[in-house]
C-alpha cells in the first residue's frame, strides 16, 4: 500500500486528460478558459517532470493550445497539496524552471511556453500562505518601485477545498469518481467530519457503482478511506458502506478479501525473508565458534561464553569476528 495515499488518489482521479480538463474548466479564470482549444490538451508526464521527483510529487503536467489571434502552446501544472507550504510559490518556480530547461533542450530555439500552476489544496483550515511569488520577498524591498519592477511575478491558482461545501463540489461538471475524490481529500483525514457528510454523498457513490468499472473505482476510494480514517472509525465506516446497496457491500467485502490475501502473501514472503536472515545469522555464529575453538585450542566452548554467543546480535558478531585474530583470550574477544 502506498506511503502517500493522498498523492495516489489525486493522481488516480486526475491524471487522465479528460478528468484534468474538467477540473481546469472549473478553476481557471473565464477569460483564459475561453481561449483554450481544449481538444489539444495532452499529458506531458515523463517528458518534462524531473525523474528525481517522480516518487515524491503528485504534479500532473499537460500541454494545450490557446488561440487569441495567434495559436500558442501553454503548459498547465496541476498540483495537489495536503499540508501547509509557505514556500509553495518558490517550489512552483523551481519546478517551472526545470520544465523550461527541458523544453529548450528538446525544442531548441523559440519562445518559452507560459506555465499555469493550479494547486488543489486540502490543507486543514484552508490555504493561508502565499499565492504569488512576489509575496516571498521583503515588503520593504518591494516598496521601492525601481526595485519592485525587477522582481519576477507570477501567481498560483489555488483550488481551496477546505472552503468548498458539499454543494460546491457536487455542482462541478466532473464525473462521480472525481467529485468523490475531492470530497474524500477534503474530509477523510477528519473521520468525524467524513462520517457526518457521508450520507449526503451516498447518491454519488451509488452513481459511481452503476457506472462502467464502477466497482473497481469504488474499491480505490475504499482503500483510501480505510487507510486514512484509521481503525477507530473503520467499523462505523463499514456499516455505512454495506447498507448503501448490494454492490457497495460486495465491493467492501471483495476489498477486504483482497487485503486479507495480500496480507497472507506478504506475511509468507516476510517469513521466508526472516528465515533467510536467521540462516545467515546461524551460519555466522557457527563460523565464529569454529574460529574461537581453533584460535584458543579448545575442544568445547565454556558455557558462559556459549551463552554470550547465543545472545549475540548481528552487530556484536561484527565486533567479535575481527578480534579473534588479535585477542589473547576469550575474554578479550567478548570485552565490550
Amino acid at each position: 500500500m502506498t506511503a502517500h495515499p493522498h498523492d495516489a488518489l489525486f493522481k488516480c482521479a486526475f491524471e487522465a486528460p479528460g478528468a484534468a480538463r474538467a477540473l481546469l474548466r472549473e478553476v481557471l479564470p473565464s477569460e483564459l478558459r475561453d481561449t483554450i482549444v481544449w481538444d489539444t490538451m495532452k499529458p506531458e508526464t515523463g517528458s518534462y517532470i524531473d525523474p528525481k521527483l517522480a516518487d515524491s510529487h503528485s504534479d500532473l503536467l499537460f500541454s494545450l493550445r490557446v488561440r487569441n489571434g495567434h495559436t500558442v502552446v501553454v503548459f498547465t501544472l496541476l498540483e495537489h497539496q495536503s499540508t501547509r507550504e509557505p514556500a509553495m510559490p518558490l517550489r512552483a518556480l523551481a519546478y517551472q524552471l526545470r520544465i523550461w530547461e527541458r523544453f529548450r533542450k528538446d525544442k531548441g530555439a523559440g519562445g518559452l511556453p507560459p506555465i499555469v500552476t493550479v494547486v488543489v489544496s486540502h490543507v486543514p483550515g484552508g490555504w493561508t500562505t502565499a499565492r504569488s511569488f512576489e509575496e516571498m520577498f521583503d515588503r520593504a524591498a518591494l516598496a521601492i518601485p525601481s526595485l519592485a519592477a525587477l522582481v519576477p511575478r507570477f501567481s498560483l491558482i489555488v483550488d481551496d477545498l477546505a472552503h468548498l461545501s458539499d454543494e460546491d463540489l457536487k455542482g462541478r461538471s466532473l464525473e462521480a469518481f472525481q467529485k468523490l475524490s475531492l470530497w474524500l481529500l477534503r474530509d477523510a483525514r477528519e473521520p468525524d467530519r467524513l462520517l457526518a457528510s457521508f450520507d449526503s454523498w451516498t447518491s454519488t457513490m451509488l452513481e459511481l457503482l452503476r457506472s462502467p468499472s464502477g466497482i473497481e473505482a469504488f474499491s480505490t476510494l475504499l482503500g483510501y478511506m480505510l487507510r486514512v480514517v484509521g481503525p477507530m472509525k473503520a467499523d462505523d465506516l463499514r456499516e455505512r458502506i454495506v447498507r448503501m446497496s448490494d454492490d457497495a457491500e460486495q465491493a467492501f467485502y471483495s476489498y477486504a478479501d483482497y487485503l486479507e490475501d495480500k496480507g497472507r502473501r506478504e506475511g509468507h514472503q516476510e517469513g521466508r525473508e526472516e528465515g533467510r536472515q536467521e540462516g545467515r545469522q546461524e551460519g555466522r555464529l557457527a563460523t565464529l565458534r569454529s574460529m574461537l575453538l581453533l584460535r584458543f585450542n579448545l575442544s568445547s566452548m565454556d558455557p558462559s561464553y556459549e551463552a554470550r554467543l547465543q545472545a549475540a546480535t548481528p552487530e556484536a558478531i561484527d565486533r567479535y569476528l575481527p578480534r579473534v585474530l588479535t585477542a589473547d583470550s576469550l575474554a578479550a574477544v567478548f570485552d565490550d
